[in-house]
């Protein structure tokens, strides 16, 4: 019984035993992790408190030598403010000083603004005096003077504002003549050398210059063999003469002119290739609108060949080369236009000869003076067609073809359009005028040209002292003969000079025209 007592209390009892012993375990495995936790932590606790004694000393440190700075910051600061407050007080100072100094001068300059006041008003007291006793003396003389006027009146018969013109007049007599004189003097000075050295210029330009002089004009007439081909040429209905016409755009003149067919266009161009034409188709003797339109086509590109021509051989001549086609082409229609019976493009060739040797003459630039006398008219090969003078077209050609400013200044200059700016412009406009003014150059109708010469003399018989005028050398000069006892040599000058003033003034005249102011004295006696 106590066998299987103790075998039945046995499990219970090794339950216990391992319990108790679990318990004994982990109770000695508190112990030890206690022990040793207790032991780590009272070496940690050692370190903590080393750690802070070392912070605790250096922070005494540390705060001993923050004083420390402190102090000498303070010290610094307070050294600082001193020092400026030093300077600030010498700064103050001086600035009182100088605050005294102006208020010193200040004090001296009102002293001496008061002393200047006082001599002012002194002055101008004195002033006011002086001017009391001016206004006084003035009336004095004022009513001396209107004594002795009236006086003057009496005796001379004459009133104030009359004897006042009378000096005037006279005065400006005597300052008139002895400018006359000056000016006779300076121009006789600089016309014994000037004008000689001009006129050799000239005249050499001339010379060497020598071209024909042709009339043409705005009508061609074509000589026919006989009056039947007449009728041919007007056609049934006249079918003919309008083709010619349309094709050529010149109007035919059938009259009862014998043998002669007249052509009448302001284009030179299309009047040369009617001209032509109508040639053609005479010794033919085909001549139906067919026929007419073959003709004209084929002439219009002969001419055009022939304009072509003699632009190259213009360009040429006047030895320029560069040139744009084109534009040598249009200086080639100058060939076919004339300007008061002178053929252009001869007075171009003519103009840039001239101009040519006068640059060289004088030192100026001999191409660009060549050039642009041969371009100054190139305008009038288009100004039936394009609107504007030929100037402005002729501007517009040089533009569109690239020449240089300097020659497209010489064309817009030759009329006086613009102000000269260039030697070589003058030269073309000189050239201009020397061709135009060859005797026989241009030709104008008899009726205009007895109306200028008539004008000129009408204008010149005009002036005061004029006693006879004569008109010569075709227009181009005046001879002025005047009254001795009423123009003087001196007044003479502005005689000359206000007559050519007038001409311009009053007339249209290609060229230039002299006036020639003529005073002769003639006395006679007779011996007995």
């Amino acid at each position: 019984m106590s066998n299987s007592l103790l075998l039945s209390v046995a499990p219970y009892v090794l339950v216990l035993v391992s319990l108790g012993t679990a318990i004994i375990g982990v109770v000695a495995g508190i112990w030890i992790e206690t022990f040793f936790i207790a032991k780590k932590t009272s070496k940690n606790k050692a370190q903590a408190l080393k750690i802070i004694e070392d912070a605790y000393a250096e922070a005494k440190t540390v705060k001993r030598e923050a004083l420390l700075e402190a102090k000498n910051e303070v010290q610094n600061l307070r050294l600082d403010f001193e020092k400026e407050q030093k300077e600030k007080k010498l700064e103050i100072q001086r600035s009182e000083d100088r605050i005294l100094q102006r208020e010193e001068f200040i004090d001296k300059k009102e002293l001496a603004l008061d002393k200047k006041s006082e001599a002012l008003e002194q002055t101008k007291q004195e002033l006011l005096d002086k001017q009391t006793d001016l206004e006084k003396l003035y009336e004095e003389q004022k009513e001396v003077k209107e004594n002795m006027v009236k006086e003057l009146e009496k005796v001379s018969g004459l009133k104030k504002d009359e004897a006042k013109n009378l000096i005037i007049n006279a005065l400006t007599e005597e300052a008139k003549i002895s400018a006359a004189k000056t000016v006779k003097e300076i121009e006789n000075t600089a016309r014994e050398d000037g004008q000689k050295i001009a006129k050799d210029i000239v005249a050499l330009a001339i010379q060497k210059c020598a071209t024909d002089v042709t009339s043409e004009t705005t009508v061609s007439v074509v000589t026919i063999p006989n009056d039947e081909m007449k009728g041919r040429i007007i056609g049934r209905e006249g079918r003919n003469i309008r083709a010619i016409e349309n094709a050529t755009g010149v109007d035919l003149i059938v009259d009862d002119t014998p043998e002669a067919i007249t052509l009448s266009s302001f284009d030179p161009v299309r009047r040369e290739i009617a001209r032509l034409s109508l040639e053609k188709l005479i010794l033919d003797g085909r001549i139906h609108p067919t026929r007419i339109e073959e003709i004209v086509e084929k002439v219009t590109r002969d001419v055009e060949n022939t304009i072509k021509e003699a632009g190259e051989k213009a360009v040429e001549e006047a030895e320029i080369y560069g040139m744009h086609p084109e534009l040598i082409k249009i200086l080639g229609r100058l060939k076919f236009r004339t300007s008061y019976g002178q053929n252009c493009l001869k007075h171009s060739l003519e103009t840039s000869y001239i101009a040519g040797l006068l640059a060289a003459e004088i030192g100026a630039d001999v191409k660009v003076a060549k050039r642009g006398g041969l371009l100054h008219d190139i305008g009038k090969a288009l100004d039936h067609e394009v609107e504007g003078t030929h100037v402005t077209i002729g501007v517009d050609l040089a533009k569109k073809y690239k020449e240089s400013p300097a020659v497209i200044h010489c064309i817009e200059a030759h009329h006086f359009n613009v102000e000269f700016n260039s030697v070589e412009a003058i030269l073309v406009q000189v050239a201009d005028a020397i061709s135009s003014s060859r005797p026989g150059a241009r030709r104008e109708s008899l009726e205009n040209y007895v109306k200028r010469l008539e004008k000129l003399e009408e204008i010149s018989n005009s002036f005061k002292g004029v006693e006879k005028s004569y008109a010569i050398q075709a227009g181009r000069e005046v001879r002025i003969m005047v009254k001795p006892s009423e123009i003087s040599d001196e007044t003479a000058v502005f005689l000359a000079n206000d007559i050519a003033k007038k001409i311009e003034k009053e007339m249209d005249y290609p060229g230039q025209i002299k006036v020639n102011v003529i005073r002769e004295s003639r006395f006679t006696a007779i011996a007995k």
